[in-house]
């Protein structure tokens, strides 16, 4: 009897070694596709300028004497004018060979931002100007496939993967669904919808986070704890989570992740609200970005 209980712990404490290595498998599974995914030319690191435009007409290229000067490109591309209405148009000059989506432009032509879907591209080599919008403000971001900060790119610090940070959370959802404004890096507001919060406990205290809906119905957690601003980045880091099941939500800190303005200066993120501000330290997930030099 004592050797058969004997060899049932063993096989037990085996599965369960075999379980968290298969876990352990998944997350660096799910690791390295974050990384293939930042090395692909238009990935993050393919940010190489931005800033602001004002109302008006502005002329752009690299030389210092135009009112938006891009980092490196043809010394003029053309003229950006922004209207009252806030809409963008671009006037490209054609000895700068530069072509708007792709096709020789003559005239002004209207630039899509990003709310309307996909923006505008102004290219040149392989590089590509557009414009965005945040709030009220409008700016201008370039891109480079060639990238230094890309091709430099490696990995990610982070905390080793540990299986108790992977949370069973209760799910309660708000009826109806409550609107709230996020806070950007930059100060600016974006609205969003939080459709209810994820409760779990930990060390025997209760904790909440409220996420945003995404359109494919995945539940956006903007995190912040006790290591931000330390071992992670300040502003938040981004986790996600499949869309609750039976009353329950997953919440997998190991893929806790850095946001794309905590890899590139060039980017806006929001910033985690403050019931999303955790009084816990969560060792888990990525570190901070050790930007190469």
């Amino acid at each position: 009897m004592i050797r058969r209980l004997f060899v049932s712990c063993l096989v037990l404490a085996g599965a369960a070694a075999h379980a968290a290595d298969d876990y352990t498998a998944t997350v660096e599974t799910w690791r390295a596709d974050r990384y293939a995914s930042l090395r692909q030319p238009e990935g993050w690191f393919s940010f190489i300028g931005s800033g602001i435009v004002n109302t008006g007409t502005s002329t752009v290229g690299s030389a210092a004497d135009n009112a938006i000067v891009l980092p490196s490109g043809p010394k003029h591309v053309g003229t950006l004018t922004l209207g009252a209405d806030g809409v963008p148009r671009f006037r490209v000059l054609a000895e700068s060979g530069a072509r708007i989506e792709g096709t020789d432009s003559e005239g002004e032509q209207v630039l899509k931002t990003n709310l309307d879907g996909k923006p505008t591209r102004v290219t040149f080599g392989s590089r590509w100007f557009y414009v965005v919008k945040s709030g009220d403000t409008t700016g201008w971001r370039l891109r480079d496939t060639e990238s230094p900060a890309r091709k430099a790119f490696t990995h990610i610090e982070h905390f080793p993967v540990d299986a108790t940070w992977r949370v069973q959370a209760d799910w309660v959802p708000f009826d109806p669904p409550r609107a709230i404004e996020l806070v950007t890096i930059i100060n600016t507001l974006e609205k969003a919808t939080v459709p209810g919060k994820a409760v779990f406990e930990r060390d025997g205290k209760r904790y909440e986070l409220e996420p945003v809906t995404e359109d494919d119905g995945r539940l956006f957690f903007i995190i912040a704890d006790r290591t931000s601003g330390k071992e992670t980045y300040g502003a938040a880091r981004f986790l996600y989570a499949d869309a609750p099941k039976d009353g329950k939500v997953e919440l997998d800190f190991n893929k806790a992740y850095n946001p794309p303005c905590a890899l590139s200066p060039h980017v806006v993120c929001p910033t985690a609200p403050p019931g999303n501000r955790l009084g816990l330290r969560v060792e888990a997930g990525e570190k901070t970005y050790a930007k190469a030099h």
